[in-house]
């Protein structure tokens, strides 16, 4: 794993309550899951009124703690010592006014408010009730105290409520819970730190329906810029065209070809700490734009080329002193070519892959890559996620700040 995150997959106590919103934590849990997480579910006497515990169980792999006289469930006896010695981090989705208000007060008259109370970890508080409970200046009270206390909560949201009006108190979305909780599993290093990061593929027009191009996604770039925001960074994300969902926070800048990228980068770069350019840049574009499309008269045409602006080669010439971070595809002699790259274009770090390797390059949810820095160091790294590739390099960079 990544120094984000523990050693081995985080271990994430989810507490349910009483809610009709409480089947959102069957698709929270699934989340975290697919992420690869251990889950243990704690599940409230209320909150089985809404959603069976044979769901959270079988989804889970652990079965579903809810009574914290259940000894046999504990070599001790204290099933909520086991529980938090265990667990990285905790969440309750959703947490009623009724759960939020005894943690506040530091009650531990059921397991889930005992477990609360004993967990000395990262906790997340996910309230949801209807409108005039939100705005209840009690509830106000008991959202300071517990902010106060260290313990995070996750507004609600304005919309739809279980009884059909519209109005604040609603469940945040799984995903919007996700992301809290994965940012409480890294250090926040990176705050203040401003991180321009480019991604996907550039357009270079032949005519009004075609162009030149190539297969990235911006996968692998749209996951950087979503590792640093989770570490504190400030994030602008210059992406091509792509079809991901901007990570929350980024500022997005959409660009189509390469003369716009670099106008981009230039008019970001001097408040850049550090530059990650992933995005897979053409490196020839047609002489001239047809203004209509090019019709097939059966003969073969000839379309003259010329060189792109080579962006990530004259940031230096630009006079720009922060960390530089470049990416390096190739089909042969991968590490030969990539440290020549690094050293003729002054960056701090490169990443190299190579496209023959199975598992590499475009499209693909992995990647297998080299670590090259300019201190001469290589860390190659094994078949992976984008995102955990995403993580380590991130890592890294931060090691560098510190």
């Amino acid at each position: 794993m990544t120094q984000e995150l523990p050693p081995r997959p985080p271990r994430i106590i989810l507490g349910v309550t009483g809610c009709v919103g409480a089947f959102k934590a069957v698709l929270l849990l699934r989340l975290m899951r697919k992420a690869g997480w251990s889950v243990r579910t704690v599940l409230t006497e209320a909150g089985k009124e809404f959603v069976g515990e044979a769901t959270f169980h079988a989804l889970s792999g652990h079965p579903v703690v809810k009574d914290a006289w259940d000894l046999a469930a504990s070599p001790g006896g204290e099933i909520h010592v086991d529980l938090t010695d265990w667990a990285d981090a905790l969440v309750v989705y959703p947490a009623t006014a009724n759960l939020l208000a005894g943690v506040a007060a530091g009650l531990s008259d059921d397991l889930l408010r005992l477990t609360v109370l004993c967990f000395d970890g990262p906790k997340l508080l996910c309230p949801a009730m209807h409108t005039r409970m939100h705005d209840n200046p009690l509830h106000r009270s008991v959202v300071d105290r517990l902010q106060t206390a260290g313990i995070q909560v996750l507004p609600s949201v304005t919309g739809e409520l279980a009884s059909g009006e519209v109005g604040a108190g609603r469940l945040p979305e799984p995903e919007d819970a996700f992301d809290a909780l994965k940012s409480l599993l890294v250090p926040s290093d990176l705050k203040g730190r401003r991180f321009l990061v480019t991604a996907g593929p550039t357009r270079e027009r032949l005519d009004p329906v075609r162009f030149l191009s190539n297969p990235s996604t911006g996968r692998m770039g749209y996951a950087v810029a979503e590792a640093a925001l989770r570490r504190g960074a400030e994030v602008v994300l210059i992406s091509g065209p792509c079809s991901l969902a901007p990570p929350r926070g980024a500022r997005v800048i959409q660009i189509e070809s390469a003369a716009e990228l670099a106008g981009a980068v230039h008019a970001e770069l001097d408040v850049a700490d550090v530059v990650v350019m992933t995005a897979a840049v053409a490196d020839y574009r047609p002489v001239t734009t047809e203004a209509h499309k090019l019709k097939k008269d059966g003969g073969p045409i000839t379309i003259d080329l010329e060189p792109t602006e080579d962006i990530l080669g004259g940031l230096r010439e630009r006079g720009y002193k922060g960390l530089l971070v470049g990416f390096a595809m190739e089909t042969s002699d991968l590490l030969g070519r990539a440290r020549t790259k690094l050293q003729r274009k002054g960056l701090d770090l490169i990443v190299a892959n190579d496209l023959s390797t199975p598992g590499a390059g475009f499209a693909g949810a992995t990647n297998v890559v080299t670590f090259l820095d300019a201190d001469g160091d290589e860390e190659p790294l094994p078949l992976l996620k984008k995102t955990e590739v995403a993580a380590r390099l991130v890592s890294r960079i931060a090691a560098k700040f510190r």
